[in-house]
């Protein structure tokens, strides 16, 4: 079923919640430029296997409420919050792909792992997105300088080019499409936010060490998006934490190696 929650005043966030009395509970964060149907596979399947489900869109993004500004991670964490504290959620496993992985890391730091039994990364855009002096490991910075830019001048030619790496095995026009389409229904201004969230954003290397749950960090070698590197520094900077590199996938292993990541979750969790 789905619902909203206000997190803050004329903001509210679109929550759904599958399998509402499932014994184990797993948030959802999505990454950019999506939504929570991202998440469609995991959907399908997990709720069979017992869990409760709940994948919320973020601010400016899929069915939530697009405010013009509050796209920084401090808010965005707040955001993940105010739906925990309204869904009273305890005990859960917190899970976060790519910019949601970052937002993940950032809620376990600022809200001190409020609720959270255990944290899974999914190539997340994390310690950071992209390359400085001292982390030669990401995008090179004008990747992200064009993606705004592409953002603000044909937001429909830089989405096509986005959908087009997303995948290693799931390259076709359909794939893509899919991709594309989702980050359509999101707004242009918080798109471009986001995206520049990654140029400021450097105190995720310091939240990492913030974070004491088991930690399950799932890259794909092939991803051109959040480069297996740092998935690697994750894994240095969270002590409790284990890295699984996904051999056969792009930035979407969700998708790519669907059963294989289904299988590896539940275990995790299941730990």
């Amino acid at each position: 079923m789905g619902y909203y929650v206000e997190v803050e005043k004329n903001v509210k966030i679109y929550v759904e919640d599958l399998n509402p009395k499932g014994e184990k509970t797993i948030l959802f964060l999505h990454g950019w430029p999506g939504n929570h149907k991202l998440f469609e596979y995991q959907f399908n399947q997990l709720p069979k296997m017992g869990y409760r489900c709940i994948g919320i869109d973020q601010r400016g993004f899929g069915e939530s409420d697009k405010p013009f500004d509050g796209y920084d991670y401090d808010r965005l964490s707040d955001d993940v919050r105010g739906v925990v504290d309204a869904l009273k959620l305890k005990d859960f496993t917190l899970a976060g792909h790519s910019t949601g992985g970052a937002i993940a890391i950032r809620y376990m730091a600022r809200h001190k792992e409020y609720g959270v039994c255990k944290l899974a990364l999914f190539a997340a855009a994390a310690p950071s997105l992209i390359q400085r002096p001292y982390f030669p490991y990401g995008l090179p910075k004008q990747a992200v300088d064009d993606i705004i830019k592409g953002t603000y001048n044909d937001r429909p030619n830089m989405l096509r080019g986005f959908g087009d790496i997303f995948y290693f095995q799931h390259k076709t026009g359909a794939f893509s499409d899919w991709v594309f389409k989702l980050g359509l229904q999101a707004s242009s201004w918080g798109t471009a936010a986001t995206a520049n969230t990654w140029l400021d954003e450097e105190r995720l290397f310091y939240d990492l060490g913030m974070i004491s749950v088991p930690t399950l960090i799932i890259h794909g070698i092939h991803d051109k998006v959040c480069l297996f590197p740092l998935g690697q520094a994750q894994n240095q900077g969270i002590k409790n934490s284990r890295l699984v590199p996904f051999e056969f996938s792009g930035h979407a292993s969700f998708f790519d190696e669907k059963d294989r990541f289904n299988s590896v979750l539940a275990s995790f969790i299941e730990e």
